[in-house]
């Protein structure tokens, strides 16, 4: 790995795919939490513990439909709600409040009313149906006042929700999930039909927000701009009065031609570069970049699924590590083939796995992202290669995973 100097800042040039990874990891910490709505909630990871403000349930209810009594029966019926005598009895509905003196809830089944309005036990009803407490649900039955409800840390569901919202909860602290921007650029690219001979149609748009979101992003919308300096640096520039991304997402001019302005932009705009390229094939003229105010910025390689093996290197740990997730570590799996050596590159392989072996994907090529379609997950072969029946690293795609 090399160290050189950008518009008088260090920066890693051309790390190892794996110190890219750590490094893009490293460079950010969790953003703060933020206060949700109950139905904001869901998908975000709780910032702080939920607890019971109070028994759950507060009240001892009934758990079935049917009749409130006080003692053996038979009982006189009296009006509901009103506090019971010994050998009164009144209607009750699932979930009820249990009036005082009640000493247990007689289920419909089991109870039938005479013509002289007395409730009467039914011969057929199953023993122990008087018994004291019976049928009835006893405040504090699920959880007393204080307990951990759900833990910090823990992935909200709709269960989680409706626990929340059942305990009393109207809004939750959860870690904020990073706004993402798009920067999609160049004159070439065409959004709809076929396109001419130098033209090409853009493949980041349709898809960059949902691959966001699987990430653990939240997509910030997507701007489109041509290929001069000035679109470049106002496209990076903070906008007065808008709500500033964490993350603002860019594809292609990450070159060296005269055309790829982002380098120039980013050290315009007063950037700090904290990795340039890496060592890896395809992807490898990726940059990471942070602007003073603490925005960072990844540059992507134009070619598409350079730019999809840039993102997962780059893009994936950065989003983990300000939304407070672990890094994703790549798991062993067998090689079903023999793949060559790259001296000094990581090999970025879409693969398929059939019954525990990975298998390299056809038509892989930078540009090309028919093999990445039908893919499980992409393989990083290490430069020196690896034989059919080794072990190599595998990591799932966002959209593959379970």
């Amino acid at each position: 790995m090399l160290t050189q100097e950008i518009a008088g800042v260090s920066v890693r040039h051309s790390p190892a795919w794996a110190d890219a990874r750590q490094l893009a990891y490293d460079c950010a910490g969790p953003l703060p939490p933020s206060k949700a709505s109950l139905r904001e909630a869901i998908g975000h990871t709780l910032a702080r513990a939920v607890t019971a403000p109070r028994d759950l349930p507060h009240y001892a209810s009934s758990a079935m439909d049917g009749w409130a009594i006080n003692g053996g029966g038979p009982w006189l019926l009296t009006t509901a709600g009103l506090p019971l005598s010994p050998g009164e009895a009144s209607t009750i509905a699932t979930g009820g409040l249990v009036p005082a003196g009640a000493s247990g809830v007689l289920r419909k089944e089991s109870g039938q009313v005479s013509g002289e309005g007395q409730l009467l036990l039914r011969h057929d009803a199953k023993p122990g149906e008087t018994l004291p407490g019976r049928h009835i649900r006893p405040a504090g039955e699920e959880a007393r006042a204080g307990d951990v409800l759900i833990p910090a840390g823990t992935l909200l569901n709709p269960a989680h929700i409706a626990l929340a919202a059942v305990a009393g909860h109207d809004h939750l602290q959860v870690q904020r999930k990073p706004r993402v921007a798009v920067v999609l650029t160049g004159s070439e690219v065409i959004t709809s039909g076929e396109p001419a001979a130098g033209q090409v149609r853009d493949a980041f748009g349709p898809q960059l927000d949902a691959v966001i979101s699987q990430l653990g992003g939240e997509p910030g919308g997507q701007r489109r701009i041509g290929d001069s300096y000035e679109e470049w640096v106002g496209a990076l520039g903070s906008v007065p009065g808008a709500l500033p991304p964490d993350v603002t997402i860019t594809t292609g001019g990450t070159g060296k031609s005269g055309t790829d302005h982002f380098r120039q932009a980013v050290a315009a705009l007063g950037g700090r570069f904290l990795l340039d390229e890496i060592a890896m094939r395809p992807g490898h003229p990726a940059v990471l970049a942070e602007l003073p105010e603490g925005r960072f910025i990844i540059g992507l390689p134009g070619n598409p699924l350079a730019a999809m093996m840039a993102l997962m290197t780059v893009g994936e740990p950065l989003l983990a590590a300000l939304g407070q997730r672990p890094l994703r570590p790549a798991g062993l799996m067998t090689s079903g083939a023999d793949i060559d050596p790259d001296p000094g590159r990581t090999r970025l392989i879409p693969c398929s796995v059939l019954h525990d072996v990975v298998f390299p994907a056809s038509r892989t090529g930078p540009g090309m992202m028919r093999g990445l379609a039908w893919a499980d997950g992409y393989m990083a072969v290490p430069p020196e290669g690896v034989a059919a029946g080794a072990p190599v690293p595998v990591l799932p795609l966002p959209w593959t995973r379970s």
